[in-house]
């Protein structure tokens, strides 16, 4: 029988209760000091930031884990890696459910097709540049992991989740002693190189009169932005927020039976189909939201149930928890050992995404070149809402398709990367000969990618 003053039953609300603190003193800090109010920063990242210092600090004082304490149930360090693990899931189903508008013209749709090639073809880039790097390092360092470097894409190109899901497969499965918090330090490096980056861009770009920094606040939204006359009311017999949660709980659900069959039916992927949670949240929102519109045209449902407004600020919600607790999950003791291919690879990772995504942007898409840049950038390095931090800095109204094509660019990027998660899990067995085939997977995307080029100058 549980003890309402026991540990286990308050342990879980504290941990997310100072989750969410932190990211309330992230934000105060953010407003007060000029260099973070300029920084591009994202909240989320600066609040792990703070929560990681003062486990640190912790740990010196006392020799003990602060999230491991009885005041956190015990076991909090498992469970900010599980939360960071469900809450990517959830950030992609409720981005996934949100409707989208009419049929995209045709050049659009090459803009689009064209921003999911060359997503996954910048991971492929960080993916060879990562594992050249860490194969060097294993000839150097004794025991050390030559497949560290696949988290790299994972970490930068996919963010804090997937570096996770990464690292915990390798550590697990591959024996790589601190996989985890490998992964998700490689991913906390992504956001400062996004900020770094992104902030002496953007000054070059002042510089230059084309933008002024920083705009600092954000617009009024019109009420067609938060609702449609077609909508369920926002009051009803059952709030609005709460049918958009029980529709994003039913996708994962969904997602989860998915997964539960799929590892029943090849035993020996279960590791690396759970790995997948996120890709069978989506593929399970489509679902959901297949059968939704189905309903409507049919009569038997009179109302659009979902609302693209609540249902980004349910995304950012849950992206902003799982930033957070991803950062605060890392394992500094861990790292101590790999201090210096760590951030060979943060350095490595800024400079090559930096340079592919500018020649890319400049290359094919001429009209609005640095709105595109700032938007595959940010996203590359951090994650989605980092690419719109830096966007908002210079197309604060979204007057180009570069916001866009980050949305609809999912669904191109997902056919043409899912080899990349198989890749991952051979890296560990076949270093070398994972790494040539990322380069020659490389090789054939930027064929794809630069065909208009390629084969206008061989008719001329």
């Amino acid at each position: 029988m549980e003890n309402f003053w026991d540990s286990n039953v308050w342990g879980t609300i504290n941990l997310i209760a100072v989750l969410l603190m932190s990211l309330l003193a992230a934000n105060m800090l953010k407003k007060s000091v000029k260099f973070l109010r300029v920084s591009l920063i994202p909240t989320s990242v600066l609040g792990g930031g703070i929560l990681l210092v003062f486990s640190g600090i912790y740990i010196l004082c006392t020799g003990e884990n602060v999230f491991n304490t009885e005041f956190f149930g015990g076991r909090g360090s498992a469970l900010l890696e599980t939360i960071t693990y469900h809450t990517l899931a959830l950030g992609f189903i409720a981005s996934a459910l949100k409707t989208t508008e009419g049929k995209l013209s045709r050049r659009r749709t090459v803009e689009i097709f064209d921003t999911g090639v060359t997503t996954v073809s910048t991971y492929l880039l960080q993916g060879v540049v990562g594992m050249a790097i860490t194969m060097v390092a294993a000839l150097v360092m004794n025991n050390f992991f030559p497949a560290a470097g696949i988290l790299l894409p994972f970490g930068y190109g996919q963010g804090t989740g997937q570096a996770l899901n990464y690292g915990g497969i390798f550590e697990h499965d591959f024996g790589f002693d601190g996989g985890k918090s490998f992964g998700l330090t490689v991913a906390a490096l992504g956001f400062l190189s996004a900020s770094i980056g992104g902030v002496i861009h953007l000054n070059l770009l002042k510089r230059r009169g084309k933008i002024l920094l920083p705009s600092g606040e954000e617009g009024s939204l019109s009420s067609e932005e938060i609702q449609s006359d077609c909508e369920i009311p926002m009051q009803g017999s059952m709030d609005k927020i709460t049918v958009q949660m029980a529709i994003i709980a039913a996708a994962y659900f969904l997602s989860y039976l998915m997964m539960l069959l799929l590892g029943k039916l090849v035993p020996g992927f279960k590791s690396v189909i759970y790995g997948f949670n996120f890709i069978l949240g989506v593929l399970s929102a489509a679902l959901v939201k297949a059968i939704l519109n189905f309903l409507r045209r049919k009569g038997m449902v009179k109302k659009q149930y979902t609302n693209n407004f609540l249902l980004t600020r349910c995304s950012n919600f849950f992206f902003d928890i799982m930033v957070v607790a991803g950062i605060a999950a890392i394992r500094l003791s861990i790292l101590e050992r790999y201090w210096g291919i760590l951030a060979i690879l943060g350095v490595a990772g800024a400079v090559i995404t930096y340079c592919y995504t500018h020649f890319v942007s400049k290359k094919l898409f001429p009209d609005y070149a640095e709105q595109q840049f700032l938007m595959m950038y940010g996203m590359l390095t951090g994650t989605a809402s980092t690419g719109i931090i830096l966007l908002r800095e210079m197309d604060g109204n979204f007057g180009t398709p570069a916001a866009d094509n980050m949305v609809y660019q999912n669904f191109p990027a997902i056919v043409f990367g899912f080899p990349l998660m198989f890749l991952a899990t051979l890296a560990p067995v076949r270093p070398g000969l994972t790494l040539v085939i990322l380069s020659l997977f490389f090789a054939v995307l930027n064929l794809i990618l630069f065909r208009g080029w390629i084969f206008r100058k061989k008719k001329k």
